[in-house]
């Protein structure tokens, strides 16, 4: 989706109301001056659906463009890719056609199917005003069209040939785009071809089909009815024929996970009416993920499609059955890894100033969420409980606040949509209804793993009951659900989601980060292993498995037939309707368009590595296309690479682990965790199965890895399908190689208290200047801090507005009785009179007040390219206050232009960048 900037929150209207959930609540009413769902220019927008219409509207459908009515001179909907046929609404009725030819465009970097219209279908005289949406099941849709005197219906579906039309108040016509070659013609049944592409038609016995030119009209009158078909050959017809007259009115999945047996059975059905004759099946045209894993018989017809052939069968419903290969909480923590340093590299992230970005939209608060929660299991592993207990304080405060009406930020309830919607949101998840299950995965997830360590916040009566409703709302099951559509963010035939809500695209619909609906999916089923909800873990179950069986397909073209041989691309950032695109939704690097499939990396990101020597494969394309080893987002790479070597992803982070900058989404501690885990366990191994939903099996030259995890409250054995068995605790991971980490299944330790002086935080009181604020260790890499310049006026003393302002918080430590001491490279170019100052700023305490202002001499810079070094040498210009102890404090450094004309620079980084020591000691 195209980025959205956050909206900052604003008074809910006095008219709403406070919905209580448990401990939480969310508003029936939007923020005041906040938008919903909304077209192009920014109009609210309501469902386009019939009178008739029953249910909540879904939206992320291949199909959406009928519903939400994004651009205001488009009633009627945009292409729709339903695979193998595609198609096209306007006043008349709906183009069909079957974009069996490919072609690159974008200079190569997209292949798509591109839709064609062979024919339309309609009734004689119609003239819609719109096209709305009468009903719909898992995979199909009815559309309608009224005007001009008749009505049109028509039922069409991913996988359908056939496309179902019933008619009121005129006769059947459908009309070819071009002169038809006919090759068939005999009563109510037409045979044709146009550019090779091959149709048949089918009208009730008792009314033929009657030709005017490339036009065939049939005396269906009132509640009347026919079909198209797009057939792979003529010499089908006689196959399809039976089945012209069984009308599809509806589509559903029925799964059903075997914990024990580790096999996830998945039927789809569809809801058919004779509406001729007694048939009662139909034809169905299946993906490469459902035939690959078929139990149902198949025909020896196929069809063309953007991702790789399709099979066909016959009858009502066809079964899939596939593998499931656990979902974890979290990897275990090796002997061989450097606990002592992954313990400071955890204490560093809680170090940081800003833990959650402002104003901490949906997507951005998430991935901050995500990013601790991964941090705790480690922090137990290690027996690091205060950092541990502080993070899940963390976590349960921001969820809290964000499930919680009153506050900067909250969900609200949008009742014509059937949506919950966060404020502020970013992405377009409210005008647009996308990315919920990305955004709100996180949330599912930071409280799944507080529910790990305390169980009773995640309860149904505390904050466990607005948690469901986010999974509601994107993956709800029940189709009577009273407030959100069935599934919303996921499409059960396609096998996976679709991120647009409205689908306003010529290409369909489009899925990006495919890894954010499996991170989803994966927290949903341990949320709701976690809460002893079986029916939400088996959700999530059947999510993230069906999900795992597509992914690699059609994003990374496993198995070598999903993409065009001249497409010269070894993966897609997205997939769309009509086919895929290797660039993503802004102007990234090549390590962005690969990892946007990766990220976040968590241990439900095994699925990844299914195949060993395809994840190799793909990193080694990786590298060959950048000529080099990773530069951005390199954690995750890594992290992908210890995939299929773990001991290369160690080798990397070794010798980068001081310098890098982590994703917005990762950390040190947990990428050093992951990366040397692997090292030693190996890779994934799927021959070996559990009798356990969260497990998994490495193997490294023949010596395998077992690992579960238990959510439940009593001691379980687990069993693994090659004998071994492993005994775990409640809440616990065990793993035969490593150190999984518990879990109390009451309520956790509570948080670490500030230390008292002498026992503190501030270790040597050295603290480095980064780009965004003071750390207590280097920036990453080499970079520069611009300081503005003054503009001409003279600010000796004087801090202007658009200071650099640079703090860290929470600091406790013992005053030495020295001084402020600090080292700062700056250089202002060849420009004359400039000079940068600094003024260091204590509130010893954290209350908010400043007890100690340090103002320092500035520093006139000379007119020479090159660094000079501005210290505490030059001496204070002012102090007010005095230090003491400092006792969750803060410091603060401010830098300005005190003189000049021209920008200045600061070096930050490893080596020689800029520093501040303050006068105090743990």
């Amino acid at each position: 989706m195209a980025v959205a900037v956050p909206l900052a929150l604003t008074a809910t209207p006095a008219s709403a109301a406070q919905v209580p959930v448990g401990s939480g609540s969310y508003s029936d009413a939007l923020p005041a001056g906040a938008p919903g769902p909304s077209d192009l220019n920014g109009a609210p927008v309501d469902p386009k659906v019939t009178d008739d219409y029953e249910g909540h509207a879904p939206t992320n459908e291949w199909w959406s463009s009928l519903i939400f009515q994004r651009y205001p001179d488009n009633p009627y909907g945009e292409n729709l890719f339903a695979h193998p046929a595609s198609f096209r609404p306007h006043a008349g009725g709906l183009e069909m056609g079957y974009p069996k030819d490919h072609r690159l465009v974008g200079d190569g970097l997209k292949y798509e199917h591109p839709h064609v219209a062979d024919l339309s279908l309609g009734a004689v005289g119609l003239n819609s005003p719109d096209t709305r949406v009468a009903d719909h099941g898992d995979w199909t849709v009815t559309a309608h069209w009224e005007g001009g005197g008749p009505t049109l219906r028509v039922t069409i579906g991913q996988g359908l040939p056939f496309a179902y039309a019933e008619t009121d108040g005129g006769d059947a016509q459908v009309s070819f785009s071009g002169t038809p070659e006919v090759w068939h013609e005999e009563g109510s049944v037409v045979g044709a071809s146009v550019g090779g592409r091959h149709y048949a038609l089918f009208s009730p016995s008792d009314a033929p089909w009657v030709r005017s030119g490339g036009t065939f009209t049939a005396a269906t009158g009132d509640h009347g009815h026919y079909s198209v078909a797009v057939l792979p050959s003529p010499e089908d017809l006689d196959l399809f024929a039976p089945y012209a007259h069984s009308f599809v009115t509806g589509s559903v999945v029925e799964y059903d996970y075997d914990e024990a047996a580790s096999t996830l059975t998945s039927t789809y059905r569809v809801e058919t009416e004779a509406r001729e004759g007694g048939e009662t099946g139909t034809v169905m045209a299946l993906y490469p993920h459902h035939w690959d894993n078929a139990t149902s018989d198949l025909t020896d017809l196929s069809y063309v499609s953007p991702r790789g052939e399709m099979r066909v069968v016959e009858g009502p419903a066809f079964t899939t059955e596939l593998t499931t290969h656990g979902v974890l909480p979290s990897l275990p923590t090796v002997d061989s890894a450097d606990h002592d340093r992954m313990r400071l590299l955890i204490d560093e992230v809680l170090a940081e100033s800003e833990l959650f970005p402002e104003p901490g939209d949906t997507y951005w608060d998430g991935k901050a969420m995500g990013r601790l929660a991964q941090l705790v299991p480690i922090a137990d592993s290690l027996g690091h409980t205060e950092a541990r207990d502080e993070m899940l304080d963390l976590l349960k405060g921001r969820l809290e606040d964000w499930l919680t009406v009153g506050g900067t930020r909250h969900f609200a309830y949008e009742a014509d949509w059937g949506t919950m919607l966060g404020y502020p949101d970013s992405f377009g998840a409210a005008t647009e209804l996308n990315d919920h299950d990305f955004h709100y995965g996180y949330f599912v997830s930071a409280a799944a793993v507080v529910a790990r360590y305390d169980n009773g916040w995640a309860s149904e009566d505390a904050w466990g009951g607005m948690i469901r409703l986010l999974i509601r709302d994107v993956a709800a099951t029940d189709p009577d659900d009273d407030m959100f559509p069935r599934l919303r963010s996921f499409s059960p035939y396609a096998g996976h989601g679709w991120a647009s809500g409205h689908a306003g695209f010529a290409a369909g619909n489009n899925q990006e980060s495919s890894s954010e609906g499996m991170h989803f999916a994966a927290a949903t089923a341990l949320f709701g292993a976690l809460t002893g909800d079986e029916e939400l873990r088996d959700l999530g179950v059947y999510l993230h498995t069906t999900q795992a069986s597509a992914i690699a397909r059609y994003w990374q073209n496993h198995g070598g037939t999903t993409f065009p041989e001249e497409f010269g691309h070894d993966v897609v950032g997205m997939v769309w309707g009509d086919g895929g695109d290797y660039r993503i939704w802004w102007d990234g690097g090549v390590e962005e368009h690969y990892g946007i499939n990766y990220l976040p990396i968590t241990a439900a990101s095994l699925y990844l590595g299914h195949d060993p020597e395809h994840a190799g494969a793909v990193y080694r394309s990786l590298v060959d296309r950048l000529g080099h080893e990773p530069e951005i987002w390199r954690d995750i790479h890594w992290e992908h690479r210890a995939l299929s070597d773990g001991d290369d992803a160690l080798r990397m982070f070794e010798e980068q682990w001081r310098t890098y900058e982590p994703e917005a989404g990762e950390s040190k501690a947990h990428t050093y965790q992951w990366v040397s885990t692997l090292a030693e366990v190996g890779t994934v191994d799927t021959s070996v199965t559990a009798d356990t939903a969260h497990y998994a099996v490495f193997t490294d030259g023949g010596d395998r890895t077992h690992t579960a995890f238990n959510p439940g409250t009593e001691p379980i054995t687990v069993s693994f399908s090659d004998g071994v068995e492993l005994r775990v605790e409640p809440r616990s991971l065990a793993s035969t190689t490593g150190v999984g980490g518990g879990g109390d299944p009451g309520e956790p330790g509570e948080p670490g208290e500030p230390g008292e002086p002498g026992d503190g935080t501030v270790g040597d009181g050295r603290l480095y200047l980064t780009p965004s604020a003071l750390s207590g260790t280097e920036h990453g890499s080499v970079a520069e801090i611009t300081v503005p310049s003054a503009g001409g006026r003279n600010q000796d003393g004087l801090p202007p507005s658009d200071r650099v302002v640079l703090r860290v918080d929470g600091l406790t430590g013992s005053h030495t009785g020295g001084g402020t001491e600090f080292s700062l490279p700056v250089d202002s170019g060849g420009s004359i009179a400039n000079a940068v100052q600094i003024r260091v700023v204590y509130d010893l305490d954290g209350d908010g007040t400043d007890d100690r202002t340090e103002t320092y001499h500035y520093f006139a810079t000379d007119d020479l390219d090159g660094w000079e070094e501005y210290t505490h040498g030059r001496g204070t210009a002012s102090t007010e206050g005095a230090l003491g102890d400092l006792t969750g404090g803060s410091v603060r450094v401010e830098l300005w232009s005190a003189l000049g004309d021209q920008d200045s620079r600061v070096l930050v980084g490893p080596g020689d960048g800029a520093w501040v020591s303050i006068p105090f000691t743990d």
